[in-house]
């Protein structure tokens, strides 16, 4: 059951940041900067995945992404509910609970044997489908996901993550383009002011993550 009453997108945007902060789930660190997938270095990193470790902020997590996308898509707008993979089967589980919709999930690659399907579960022609991740960094992967969604018959116009990075340009933009609205519950933005709030970092680290996220692509490590 959903409960009835909610915060703010302001304050779910602060309480969600606050979560990820207090389960080590965003690491700052101005020394050592992380490797990226893209091969790029910065001062910063998020594991949504370790919220599936803990239940209270979990739950609490799910039900706010479960009511940001009613609130802006419609308490009626979707049939099924997928999870991308690997990250998102677990959100995307949850949420369809919720909802009490069916859930199925989207492999990256069809498997290579069997059917050679990229769709597991039950997706019918004519379905309104969300893709449900765990986070959206310049939304490509969401695309390659939506598509092969659309290769069944079915629609999908919307995308929810628990984390949206929000400092890269054209990202939700390239995503409209492609008849996609992206549905978040906070960002780096969000994570960096409660931080901030909680003296969680020093100032140094602090200020070096600001610098990167003001200009990601400029950024170099010191």
């Amino acid at each position: 059951m959903i409960p009835s009453s909610f915060p703010t997108k302001d304050e779910i945007a602060k309480l969600s940041a606050g979560m990820l902060l207090e389960i080590g789930a965003i690491s700052f660190n101005a020394k050592e900067p992380f490797t990226h997938a893209s091969g790029k270095k910065a001062p910063t990193y998020v594991d949504c995945r370790k919220l599936i470790s803990f239940p209270r902020i979990r739950s609490t997590l799910m039900d706010f992404l479960t009511v940001t996308v009613m609130r802006e898509c419609g308490f009626e707008a979707f049939d099924n509910i997928a999870g991308g993979e690997t990250a998102g089967i677990p959100f995307s589980a949850l949420v369809a609970e919720r909802l009490a919709l069916p859930m199925t999930y989207v492999r990256k690659k069809p498997k290579g044997y069997g059917k050679n399907a990229r769709i597991e579960g039950v997706m019918q022609e004519g379905q309104r489908v969300l893709l449900v991740e765990d986070l959206t960094t310049d939304g490509g992967s969401k695309l390659s996901f939506v598509d092969a969604i659309r290769e069944t018959g079915a629609t999908c116009d919307a995308t929810a993550v628990i984390f949206f990075y929000g400092i890269f340009d054209g990202v939700e933009k390239a995503l409209a383009d492609h008849g996609v609205k992206l549905v978040h519950l906070c960002t780096w933005w969000d994570v960096l002011a409660e931080a901030k709030a909680r003296g969680a970092y020093d100032t140094q680290t602090l200020e070096t993550v600001e610098a990167y996220l003001r200009d990601p692509s400029g950024w170099v490590p010191a």
